[in-house]
């Protein structure tokens, strides 16, 4: 699993703009069932206020009651939940979940610089892979629980024990940017667990008609980064997309010298305008983005594809038409709700259908 630090942002800037600490949670280590896996975060605030879940929202409330003591304190401290037992009655809480969570919580303020969420809210703002090592047991009084590492050049790595800034320990932060799964490390006296930064899906919508509002609205409920370009000046208005990385006004054509078509997870094809959607799959023919959806019935399909002609064999294996899976709706929330729930497979690495 890797840390998704988008939904906890709003948080964590409201808090640093009035200079007041936070709690960070991390799900460090799971057994049996549990609602999430290790690399989970939640941030907690001191008024209680909090972004990102751990379970289903069952144990935030007790979890909050720690965090204070950590902001107050600066002290990292280790929480646990084991909900395994049938009566639950060490929690008292019924869940049922039949599982157990280990919980590292850490301070982020002044005095530490917000780290790691300084560091990793600056990588996604780069759209950069990393991945940061926390402490989360020390017998060593020069490693303390909660301590953070960061990549080299990062602030802070030049303050840590000589043990942890080891090339070993760089060595894995690397691997585990690279490979986005979670990792241990452990030395004499401590443990480290290492959590890479989930970067977002970017996606790239060819037509920013009226349909193309759910689409964007619900990519952006996953935290998803959309570029949307038009060649109608009336539709490419970036005040009808807020939930839009990018809207841009550009002729298919001028796409190449335009975007970096290679950072792309996936494109659609959905201008409603024939022409535009042959310029379009033209472009994509030649780009390596690896899922291309095409708005329209299979009989629109096949005539662009006719007009495409030897162009066509370029979007072999990555043409997805009709787009989004068959979900039944006709509606433009419904047509969105497919196309979304497809690149959700895409993204996670299921088998596509259709």
């Amino acid at each position: 699993m890797e840390a998704t630090i988008g939904p906890l942002l709003p948080l964590y800037r409201r808090e640093r703009a009035a200079g007041r600490a936070l709690a960070l949670g991390v799900l460090v280590h799971t057994a049996g069932s549990t609602y999430r896996k290790p690399g989970a975060l939640i941030l907690i605030a001191d008024d209680g206020e909090y972004a990102g879940l751990i379970s289903g929202g069952c144990l935030e409330g007790d979890l909050r009651e720690h965090a204070r003591t950590v902001i107050a304190s600066g002290a990292a401290r280790t929480v646990c939940y084991d909900t395994r037992t049938a009566d639950d009655l060490l929690w008292g809480l019924g869940l049922g979940c039949e599982g157990a969570m280990q919980i590292l919580l850490l301070q982020a303020g002044p005095t530490n610089g917000w780290q790691p969420l300084a560091h990793l809210a600056a990588a996604l703002e780069a759209h950069q892979a990393t991945a940061v090592g926390l402490i989360v047991e020390s017998a060593q009084s020069e490693v303390r629980t909660g301590s953070v590492v960061l990549p080299d050049g990062a602030e802070l790595s030049s303050q840590l024990a000589p043990s942890l800034a080891s090339a070993a320990v760089q060595e894995l932060l690397r691997r585990v940017a690279a490979h986005g799964e979670t990792a241990w490390h452990e030395q004499a006296g401590w443990k480290l667990f290492v959590l890479p930064l989930a970067l977002p899906p970017r996606i790239l919508l060819l037509g920013a008609g009226p349909d193309a509002v759910p689409v964007v609205d619900l990519a952006a409920r996953l935290n998803w980064k959309v570029t949307l370009v038009d060649h109608r000046a009336a539709y490419a208005v970036p005040g009808h997309f807020p939930g839009a990385e990018r809207v841009l006004l550009a002729r298919p054509e001028t796409l190449p010298d335009t975007l970096d078509l290679a950072g792309f997870t996936a494109a659609v094809v959905m201008s409603h305008h024939l022409p535009s959607d042959l310029a379009y799959l033209r472009v994509l023919a030649g780009s390596v983005i690896p899922y291309v959806g095409l708005l329209g019935p299979a009989v629109r399909r096949e005539r662009l594809l006719a007009d495409l002609g030897a162009e066509a064999r370029g979007l072999q294996g990555r043409l997805h038409a009709p787009v989004g899976l068959p979900l039944g709706g006709r509606s433009p929330e419904s047509i969105a709700l497919a196309i979304i729930a497809q690149l959700h497979t895409v993204v996670h690495g299921v088998k596509v259908q259709g």
